[in-house]
């Protein structure tokens, strides 16, 4: 399998080609058409299988371009070192779209990330703390997120961010597709599928 046999658009594939990347990992694989399809997905997969990649893709390519720069997907994740990482791939796969993605976490000033959240973007990449943080500050519009991200969340629970996870699924629009990454099924993680999401896959 080549990422030319994904319904990929040519901006993707020209990102891909620049990054020398031809042949998808098989979570990239897998996950690609069950994302393209609206389903919400929980998948089982840790660091360094390429997951991040596999849900970029799709909903890069689900993405459609609005004047208003309201962000229409949503990735949290648990650390500051993560949110620097997808923003990063996220800027490499999108070179050749008029995409703008904010990463915010905290241990930084608010106010520098208020002021680049008031020129808009496609795409928030955050850290639960420092979202819910924004959020009551009035720095954020949610009204247009379509897509929820949750990574590594075994490591979420971990580091105790349970609570801001539940005031920021109340926070955002209920229709959304909904996907989550976690290295283990525990039984919380179990417990949030069954909570949050609609007649979910799980690989």
């Amino acid at each position: 399998m080549q990422f030319s046999e994904l319904n990929l658009n040519k901006p993707l594939l020209r990102a891909l080609e620049d990054l020398d990347l031809t042949q998808p990992t098989p979570i990239q694989e897998k996950v690609f058409s069950f994302l393209m399809s609206g389903r919400d997905l929980a998948g089982i997969a840790r660091t360094g299988t390429g997951k991040t990649f596999a849900y970029l893709l799709p909903l890069l390519r689900m993405w459609s371009f609005s004047k208003d720069k309201l962000p229409q997907i949503l990735v949290l994740v648990p650390t500051r070192e993560l949110v620097m990482q997808v923003v990063e791939n996220t800027k490499a796969l999108s070179t050749y779209m008029n995409f703008d993605v904010i990463g915010v976490y905290g241990g930084v000033n608010m106010k520098s990330q208020v002021m680049e959240l008031q020129g808009g973007c496609d795409m928030i990449v955050a850290t639960p703390g420092r979202f819910t943080d924004l959020a009551a500050a009035g720095a954020l519009k949610v009204k247009n997120i379509k897509k929820l991200v949750i990574d590594e969340f075994d490591m979420m629970l971990d580091l105790g961010f349970r609570p801001q996870l539940d005031l920021i699924f109340n926070k955002i629009p209920e229709r959304r597709q909904n996907l989550l990454f976690s290295a283990t099924i525990s039984e919380e993680v179990e417990d949030l599928i069954g909570e949050i999401f609609k007649t979910p896959i799980v690989l």
